[in-house]
């Protein structure tokens, strides 16, 4: 069975940045490979999955 693919929003917490990713839905998790932000922020991100 293949993972559900869903469009998400990241938006760092520090420099205001924003991301639009397509990742896979996998044991509720998502997983999108996004690892840092341009401003070097690695932890502080607000994410929202897009229907």
């Amino acid at each position: 069975m293949s993972s559900l693919r869903v469009k998400v929003t990241i938006r760092c917490n520090w420099c205001g940045e924003k991301f639009v990713l397509r990742g896979r839905r996998d044991r509720g998790r998502i997983d999108t490979g996004f690892k840092m932000c341009v401003c070097s922020n690695m932890d502080d991100f607000a994410i929202e999955e897009k229907a």
